[in-house]
């Protein structure tokens, strides 16, 4: 299913579609001078913030419309600004940590209540057809990107699996091994991190998982080689660097509920009217927009309510939060 158009787009978040097109080549070419203004097409900001080592590009990759008329945030941004605490505390530590992340080698383990169990290398993951979607990223710390993901849907992953009629829930868990992950060396977290979503939720069309962004593998900041990506969902949701899928009877215990269940529910939608006991969720701030990013009003399911209301049809969104 293509989305010929995403919800609600703000004229701010337009850009010229000339110039996110001809990405490829200004990624290509020689290097910038640092004078030249941020914020304009998303290769160019990739042109000017791309470090020295080499970037691996994914060949092949399909254009979508998803988020046709967002403008992506720089790469600059969305790789040395996340929440990844198994490579360190801090916006800016899981980037300096980044080298730890060995990626190789790398399977993923399906298992549960499907009929095809099986463990899958990450070299057989990246042959699948792979396709660029640019999603909204809202964190529920309040803070806020656009980026254009390159992965597969989720739902076309997992039924190669026959999940049963058994299978509910899909559980969701990140790397274990603190060499590669030092952040895991401190207690702070339950681990292995790990995330659930519903049946129904996993299969939507949206639902994503991601192995690059901005045409490359993904950096191990954000989530190598295989993370989640669920675009009406606050970005905890969206589990990084994935070794095991689970599908369940039961709802699984995700790992911030663990901790916090009055703070952080299950189902985590992003809600304006829903706001966390610690701060409000109605306003957020767009990262590179400005010293402090811009503000902007936060919407019902970060702007995808048309394609994914009807999943919640009847429930309480405050109770279930």
């Amino acid at each position: 299913m293509i989305i010929k158009q995403v919800s609600r787009i703000k004229p701010s978040e337009i850009t010229d579609r000339d110039v996110w097109l001809r990405r490829r080549e200004l990624i290509k070419a020689a290097a910038v001078g640092a004078g030249l203004a941020l914020g304009g097409a998303s290769g160019l900001a990739h042109a000017l913030y791309t470090g020295p080592e080499n970037h691996q590009r994914i060949a092949g990759i399909r254009e979508t419309d998803y988020g046709r008329g967002l403008k992506p945030t720089a790469y600059r941004h969305i790789t040395s600004y996340n929440n990844f605490y198994e490579l360190g505390y801090g916006k800016r530590v899981p980037a300096e940590n980044a080298e730890f992340l060995k990626t190789r080698p790398w399977t993923v383990k399906v298992s549960g209540e499907c009929n095809k169990p099986a463990v899958v290398d990450v070299e057989d993951i990246l042959k699948m057809d792979q396709e660029e979607r640019v999603y909204r990223f809202r964190c529920v710390e309040a803070w806020a990107m656009v980026v254009p993901w390159v992965g597969f849907p989720l739902g076309a992953f997992l039924q190669r699996f026959e999940p049963t009629s058994r299978a509910k829930f899909v559980e969701f868990t990140t790397l274990y091994d603190p060499e590669r992950l030092p952040g895991q060396k401190r207690n702070v977290l339950d681990w292995p991190y790990r995330e659930g979503l519903r049946i129904d939720e996993a299969m939507h069309p949206l639902a994503f998982l991601a192995t690059g962004l901005y045409g490359e593998l993904l950096p191990a900041q954000n989530g190598a080689p295989l993370r989640l990506v669920v675009p009406w969902k606050y970005g905890f949701k969206s589990i990084k660097s994935i070794v095991s899928i689970r599908f369940t009877e039961q709802m699984p215990l995700n790992t911030w509920r663990r901790i916090a269940e009055d703070e952080y529910g299950f189902y985590a939608n992003v809600n304006p009217d829903v706001p966390h006991p610690r701060w409000s969720q109605k306003r957020h701030r767009v990262l590179g927009r400005g010293l402090f990013g811009g503000k902007e009003d936060t919407q019902l399911f970060n702007g995808y309510a048309e394609e994914v209301a009807g999943l919640y049809k009847g429930m309480d969104l405050r109770k279930n939060f």
